[in-house]
This record gives structure tokens, sequence and C-alpha cells, in this order.
């Protein structure tokens, strides 16, 4: 009988806390925020060259505080006709332009005249406190920057974002967004490993 498998999120987000904790859940896998462990971690210069390093500086930040196994993930959203911007800096771009609406109204204006509007999200969650070294789970999720923005679901850039998958735009996804998007495939990921290595029932 194995017992609840118990993980800590590296991060204050709510969104992503929900995001995260819907997926994992199931699998008897309890995911805390730092907010429920009172982890007050000073800023973090996420400064990595990759998704997976800005991860880790975040993961390793937590480290200090606590030998529970840590997650921490990095995403960036990556638009072919902008050379993959704003990428690793999606974060950043959003909060230099005051704010997610207003990185979407940029970024469709600097797409009015691009014939490609393909795009993809890209994921990377690192696991630490388990083994003696990091682990890294990748997750993308491909498709295209709509025309407008649609409904006011999701958050960050998902308003804008169609998966190639469903045809579906992430804002106007309920539960399937947990099935296609590139945290959900992260997470997946991050899962079958602690199938695997028994950690959770398989």
């Amino acid at each position: 009988n194995i017992m609840n498998f118990e993980i800590i999120l590296a991060t204050n987000n709510k969104h992503k806390l929900q995001e995260v904790r819907e997926i994992l859940s199931p699998h008897k896998v309890v995911v805390y925020g730092l907010g429920d462990l009172n982890i007050k971690l000073p800023e973090v210069e996420e400064n990595g060259t990759t998704y997976a390093e800005n991860a880790l500086i975040k993961a390793s930040a937590v480290q200090k505080f606590t030998t529970m196994p840590i997650i921490s993930d990095d995403s960036g959203l990556e638009i072919t006709a902008l050379n993959n911007e704003p990428g690793l800096h999606s974060a950043r771009y959003a909060a230099s332009l005051g704010g997610h609406d207003n990185a979407i109204k940029e970024i469709l204006k600097r797409l009015e005249d691009k014939k490609d509007r393909s795009a993809r999200f890209v994921c990377d969650i690192v696991l630490l406190n388990v083994e003696d070294k990091p682990l890294t789970f990748e997750g993308i999720a491909k498709g295209k920057i709509a025309k407008e923005k649609m409904g006011e679901g999701g958050f960050g850039y998902d308003p804008v974002f169609i998966s190639d998958e469903t045809g579906e735009c992430f804002a106007l996804m309920q539960k399937t967004k947990n099935t296609v998007s590139h945290r959900a495939k992260a997470l997946n990921n991050l899962l079958t490993y602690l199938k695997i290595n028994g950690f959770v029932p398989l």
C-alpha cells in the first residue's frame, strides 16, 4: 500500500498550483505550494539560458528550506515568425509591457503581416531531492497564434494559443487542456518516472 507521494511546487502562482494539482492529485501525489509550508522565497534571479536551467534555479532556492521532493517548472511561448520570441523571457516580456493582455496585443500586432503563425509552448520540470542529481522532464505543445483573443479562461498567453492537437484555443478548453498542454505533458513524463520507480501506484 503506497502512501501518498508529497512534493513541493516551487511557486506562489495559484493558477499554476491548481493546474499541477489537477493533473497529479488523481495519482496519489500531494502538491504543496510554497505558501502552504510558509516558505518565503527571496527573489530569485532566473538568468539561465534554458527553461531547465531556470527551473533548476527556482528549485535549488527552495532546497535550502526542505528535504522534501521539489518540483519547479519554467515554460515559455515560442513564436516561429518572431524568432521564437518571447520564449525564455515570456513572463518578463509580459511584465515589461504591463501584463499579459498588453503582451498579447503586442504579439498580435507583430504578427499582422506574417503568414506563418505557428508557435509552441515548452515546459521543463525539474525534480530535486529524489535522486542525487536533478531530473528534468519536458513537454511541448504545438499550435498557432489566433488572429484575436478568445475566451477569458486560462492564463498567460492561453487566449491566443490554438492547439494543433484539438484545434481549440487553450483559454476555451476546460478539462482537455490538462491532457494536451505543455505543462500536462511534462507532468505526465514526471508521473511515468514516479510510477516506474515505485513512488506512486501504476
